[in-house]
């Protein structure tokens, strides 16, 4: 009988390792091309690393540095903020809009949602340039129409005072992937619901305000932690376009990084700005986890409310 069971214990710990064995090599990507390099630049943040010649030991030198000797530091943290005020609720309404329009009914619908969600797979590359074309003020699509209308096109990547803006224009056409996970969410909400809100003699704002809205929260909760964070780390295309120009408006938190990592040569100190966008990001996504619980609905909770509700009546 020992005989017997050996073997039977041995086939129930292969069957507890074997998940495991299937998920190995994203556990070793993971580990060599995530938190390898995290802890690495972690180290490198301590050090004065030039790349010419070998790294010494300063401790919080390049923190201090940073704080107290580096203006471009706090303009460039300023401009980035600035610019996800912006994108952040404009990159939410957009997707959340073409969402609404692309759960529609309607002859031609699957053309409109490839239409809407190609922007998402274009490489950002591709995309500056575009943006670049469609923004230039002598030769691009924009002015022109805005001329074949009377009206003198701005200087949408040269004046400082639309630089940005232009930037938050350019940035929240690519969003076809929030577009998409909204898109699910509309589309998984009962036809039940709206069927007894029409009955109820609720029109079609009535069911957003009351029915679709509060059902998404989880999802507008999922898209703006994602938003938020792809705002702060935004580089492409403002390197692309304008290079942080005009006179330094758009010099992004991104690509001042990038200049004291591979222009100035600096990775110890742009190890040290790096990590320290890592903690604003760590405290701006753990304030909106905290606020969550006043706006985010979850039906399985109302639906335990509701039976408790009951219950005591």
């Amino acid at each position: 009988m020992e005989h017997a069971v050996k073997p039977h214990k041995r086939v129930r710990r292969w069957d507890k390792w074997t998940p495991y064995l299937f998920i190995s090599p994203w556990i070793i990507g993971i580990l060599l091309f995530t938190v390898g390099p995290l802890i690495f630049s972690l180290i490198m943040s301590f050090f004065d690393w030039p790349v010419t010649s070998s790294p010494k030991f300063i401790g919080l030198g390049n923190y201090t540095k940073m704080f107290t000797e580096d203006p471009q530091f706090y303009k460039s943290l300023l401009i980035t903020l600035k610019f996800a005020l912006f994108y952040v609720p404009l990159s939410l309404v957009t997707s959340l809009i073409l969402a609404m329009l692309i759960s529609q009914s309607v002859r031609g619908v699957k053309f409109f949602r490839t239409i809407f969600y190609l922007p998402a797979v274009v490489s950002g590359v591709a995309v500056s340039i575009i943006w670049g074309w469609i923004f230039n003020t002598k030769y691009g699509i924009l002015n022109y129409a805005l001329f074949l209308l009377g009206i003198e096109g701005p200087k949408w990547l040269i004046d400082p005072n639309s630089a940005i803006i232009t930037i938050v224009i350019a940035s929240a056409w690519g969003v076809g992937t929030m577009m998409l996970i909204f898109y699910t969410n509309i589309k998984s909400i009962p036809p039940d619901l709206y069927e007894s809100a029409s009955i109820d003699g609720a029109g079609p704002i009535r069911q957003f305000t009351h029915v679709t809205l509060p059902l998404i929260t989880p999802t507008i909760f999922f898209n703006l932690i994602t938003s938020t964070i792809s705002a702060l780390q935004q580089l492409t295309l403002v390197l692309l376009l304008t290079n942080g120009g005009p006179l330094k408006s758009t010099y992004f938190y991104g690509l001042f990084v990038y200049n004291n990592a591979f222009k100035h040569h600096k990775l110890g100190y742009a190890s040290a700005n790096a990590w320290f966008m890592f903690i604003i990001i760590l405290l701006l996504t753990a304030l909106i986890f905290k606020s969550s619980n006043a706006w985010v609905f979850y039906e399985n909770e109302v639906k335990k409310e509701r039976k408790k509700g009951g219950k005591k009546k």
